[in-house]
């Protein structure tokens, strides 16, 4: 009881907000500080890839055989729960495998996974939200109010995995077009100097990893389907679905068609590195121009009283011992 009486009081339950809001800022200044590049792990796993499809490839051409594949396979809990409740044909989404690509999750384990927490969140979020609202604070709502957010619980928590897939698919892509035109300038000297592409984006993946490890990741994946795949179009075209963004899809179409039509792939690349470069200055430029109206809340909520407690705080003081002075 003491514990349920902590956790319904509302000062008890303000202070927690701003620990952890304090504690949040505190990381965010402070995590930048250690962060640690993992460039060196996230291109090893770009190598086991490489790996499986060169081996997949020696396979294939043993055997002789049209069925073989390139496919990744899983094995573990999470298909085995998704096989016995045929969770991909009750939650089917269709377009899963492009998002999580997008995302960086490659290959059928994340789309077990996905399937798996679909299936699941809905009622770890409306079994939290009930047993908060039931037994722990009611806030003095009915039982239909308080049934109403618990059904709401089931609608987050199914939408919950889309979500956290969106955020990540779109961080990713920020850090791939912030560095994707000097990628295109290195790859255009390499280019220039006589390099094969194959050769030249496989130097660029190791020269750009500093800027963005999302990037070098994914040319390091391009190299290896370029060599791999049964045709080169179909490694460009996967790099632009799994990248989304219309500069990098336009780099793709320019190579692509360099490669059927013998077109100078020079020129597209100076071409497109000065769009992509323009691009990225316009999103600059755009969130530049956002700011003011985004600083407006935050300024009302947490300058403006500080500022009034600052100004006017000494003068209430003045006038309230003037009026407490004795006559």
């Amino acid at each position: 009881m003491n514990l349920v009486g902590l956790l319904t009081n509302p000062d008890n339950l303000l202070t927690i907000f701003v620990a952890v809001v304090c504690f949040a800022t505190v990381m965010t200044i402070v995590m930048p500080m250690f962060n640690n590049s993992n460039l060196e792990a996230r291109m090893k796993s770009v190598s086991t890839r490489r790996e499986e499809l060169r081996r997949k490839s020696r396979e294939a051409l043993a055997n002789k055989s049209q069925g073989s594949s390139l496919r990744q396979t899983d094995e573990g809990v999470y298909k085995n729960i998704v096989e016995r409740l045929d969770l991909s044909r009750l939650l089917e989404d269709p377009n899963v495998v492009e998002k999580l690509a997008q995302a960086g999750f490659r290959g059928p384990r994340p789309v077990t996974t996905f399937y798996f927490f679909r299936f699941v969140s809905p009622f770890i979020f409306a079994a939290a939200i009930g047993f908060y609202l039931f037994v722990v604070n009611d806030f003095g709502w009915p039982t239909i109010t308080r049934v109403t957010a618990t059904v709401a619980g089931l609608t987050l928590g199914y939408y919950a995995p889309n979500l956290y897939i969106s955020n990540v698919a779109q961080k990713r892509r920020e850090s791939i077009v912030g560095a994707f035109p000097d990628a295109l300038d290195l790859l255009l000297i390499c280019v220039e100097s006589g390099m094969s592409v194959e050769a030249a984006i496989h130097k660029v993946s190791q020269e750009i990893g500093g800027a963005s490890i999302e990037l070098a990741e994914e040319m390091s994946l391009l190299t290896a389907e370029l060599s791999y795949l049964p045709d080169r179009r179909q490694a460009y075209e996967g790099m632009a679905r799994r990248t989304n963004h219309p500069g990098i899809k336009s780099v793709m179409t320019a190579m692509i068609q360099a490669e059927r039509y013998g077109t100078p792939l020079g020129a597209a690349l100076r071409v497109m590195a000065k769009e992509n470069r323009e691009m990225r200055l316009s999103a600059a430029e755009k969130k530049a121009a956002q700011l003011p109206a985004k600083l407006t809340v935050p300024m009302i909520v947490f300058f403006l009283p500080v500022l009034f407690v600052v100004i006017l705080g000494p003068a209430i003081l003045k006038v309230t011992d003037t009026v407490g002075m004795p006559k």
